[in-house]
C-alpha cells in the first residue's frame, strides 16, 4: 500500500478535541483527513489512542477512540517491525532528531509519502524524500 501523504498524531488527536479554543485547529485537520489519501504507522495510532483517551480535556471515551482507530487501521498502515526499528535508528543519527520522530519519518518512507504532517519536525525541512509541513503553521500565525 502507499499513501500521499502520512498523519503524525498529533495531526489525528487536533481533529477530535473538543476544546473551544482548538476548533481551527480541529477543522483544518478535519480538512486534511477527509481531502488527502494519508497513512500512519503502529507507533502513530498508539500515540493517537493514548493521547486522545488520557490527555484530552475532556478525554476521547474509549468506545469512540476504538472507532478511529478502526478506520486508521483500514488506511495504508506501516506496522513496527525490525526493519523499521533499525532505519528510524539510522535517521534519528543521520538527521540529529529524536528516534521517535525518525520511526514516524521512516514508517512515511514505507508508504511512499512524500509530504509528513507534523508540528514536531521543522516546516518545510525535507528528510530523505519526505518534506515536513505543519498544517497549523498559518492558523497559529494569526
Amino acid at each position: 500500500m502507499t499513501a500521499d501523504v502520512f498523519l503524525d498524531a498529533g495531526i489525528l488527536v487536533s481533529a477530535v478535541d473538543a476544546d473551544p479554543a482548538g476548533a481551527t485547529r480541529r477543522d483544518r485537520a478535519r480538512a486534511l483527513i477527509r481531502e488527502d489519501r494519508f497513512g500512519t504507522s503502529a507507533q502513530v495510532v498508539q500515540e493517537f489512542y493514548e493521547t486522545s483517551t488520557r490527555r484530552l480535556t475532556p478525554p476521547l471515551r474509549p468506545h469512540i477512540a476504538a472507532r478511529w482507530v478502526d478506520r486508521l487501521l483500514r488506511m495504508p498502515f506501516v506496522p513496527t517491525d525490525a526493519v523499521l526499528v533499525k532505519t528510524a535508528i539510522i535517521r534519528a543519527h543521520a538527521f540529529g532528531i529524536p528516534y521517535w520522530e525518525a520511526a514516524v519519518l521512516s514508517a512515511a518512507e514505507v508508504l511512499g509519502a512524500r509530504t509528513l504532517y507534523s508540528e514536531k519536525l521543522s516546516h518545510g525541512r525535507t528528510y530523505g524524500a519526505v518534506t515536513i509541513v505543519n498544517p497549523f503553521l498559518e492558523t497559529t500565525q494569526r
